[in-house]
């Protein structure tokens, strides 16, 4: 009797590299992620010096304190605050292969920061019909330039939480998806904490 021999079907998904090589691409993935972070950082370096340069530049305009709101400004800073939160518990999930909360957890941030950007657009646009876009003065241009800038980021951050959120749920928490979401929440982290910076030296000290 010739003896049975079963075929397995090999699965597309199944980690096929040492635990080293994982590790290894994980550390080079997250060194190359810190070397575009370092790039952004200069750039908001720049568009920090650029407003401390123009912000009292208001060519007979209305000055930030006129402008701004700190409320406004307060409850943004609550809500991206809250979304970094709920990415830490997401990537927490995502350590103990749980994929249903990590979704649970990310879905929550995306909300956050969506409210975050409907938020902030809805300032950009009550400033332009008021009469104050950013032709109006150089203090004006530097704001909505630096602020739309991080407010791109954001957006951008968004369309990759969403895309990550669909990986994660069809796919599981794997090598590859772990990887991934950590370097997503590195990102994440960062623009919260440019927009402290932002909201300490546009918003808060613009209106004391």
């Amino acid at each position: 009797m010739k003896p049975l021999i079963v075929h397995h079907t090999p699965d597309p998904y199944a980690d096929t590299h040492s635990p080293d090589t994982h590790q290894d691409t994980f550390s080079k993935t997250v060194l190359g992620f810190w070397m575009y972070l370092m790039t952004d950082c200069i750039l908001f370096a720049a568009l920090f010096t650029t407003y401390a340069v123009l912000h009292n530049n208001t060519f007979g305009g209305p000055s930030s304190r006129e402008l701004f709101s700190l409320s406004t400004s307060f409850t943004e800073t609550m809500i991206l605050l809250f979304s970094s939160v709920t990415c830490g518990l997401g990537m927490l999930s995502a350590l103990r292969n749980d994929k249903n909360r990590v979704v649970a957890w990310f879905s929550v941030a995306f909300l956050l920061g969506a409210s975050f950007v409907a938020i902030e657009l809805n300032e950009f646009t009550h400033l332009v019909h008021e009469g104050n876009s950013w032709r109006r003065s150089a203090f004006l241009s530097s704001f909505f330039t630096l602020v739309g800038t991080h407010g791109l980021h954001v957006s951008i951050g968004l369309l990759w939480m969403f895309v990550m959120m669909i990986q994660v749920y069809l796919l599981g928490v794997t090598a590859i998806t772990f990887r991934r979401l950590a370097v997503f929440s590195m990102f994440w982290h960062f623009l919260d904490l440019v927009w402290i910076f932002i909201f300490t030296f546009v918003y808060l000290m613009g209106v004391i």
